[in-house]
């Protein structure tokens, strides 16, 4: 595999918006190999045809933990490819929200998905055997909750790999002015 890859779709660049050039781009660029790694793990996190867990649930789940982490680049970028692939905009907006009630009462492994997301962001010590079983009990397989919380921990690091790509490009163009 070659260290190189394709910067124009690099979707942390892009929300954070970096610039070629500038001080924080040159930063983040310096270990290749980790940028272009970050840009792989998106990839086939949400390679359609992985399986398990269908495109539209994982790009859910990211939409959600973006909302919940308040990263709201990175939950526009998600909704708008749930968008893309026809997702009903009330279902996008109610993820968006935080308003599962109003998620169809039919999709009850999608509800436990996002209850699950909701558990590793905001009280991870409770992501434990019961959580799990709560996914198992709306018919959600092993390989499919290890998946799950795969996704959930890239989610976590991408949100905050571009929360720190926002703040250090704040200081490096208040330390320039």
């Amino acid at each position: 595999m070659t260290d190189t890859y394709d910067l124009s779709t690099d979707v942390v660049d892009r929300i954070a918006d970096l610039a070629a050039g500038s001080t924080t781009y040159a930063t983040r660029h310096k270990r290749a190999k980790v940028a272009a790694a970050t840009q792989r793990s998106y990839d086939v996190l949400f390679d359609p045809s992985l399986p398990d867990l269908s495109l539209t649930d994982r790009l859910c789940v990211a939409l959600y933990a973006c909302a919940l982490s308040k990263a709201p680049a990175l939950a526009a970028h998600y909704a708008q490819r749930l968008a893309s692939i026809s997702l009903d905009g009330t279902v996008i907006d109610a993820i968006t929200q935080g308003s599962l009630d109003e998620i169809e009462l039919r999709q009850p492994r999608l509800r436990a998905m996002l209850n699950f997301t909701r558990t590793l962001i905001e009280a991870p010590i409770e992501g434990d055997k019961a959580a799990l079983e709560r996914l198992s009990n709306a018919g959600i397989a092993t390989p499919a909750v290890v998946a799950l919380a795969q996704l959930i921990a890239f989610l976590s690091y991408q949100i905050r790999l571009t929360a720190g790509l926002h703040a250090l490009q704040a200081l490096n163009e208040t330390e320039a002015a």
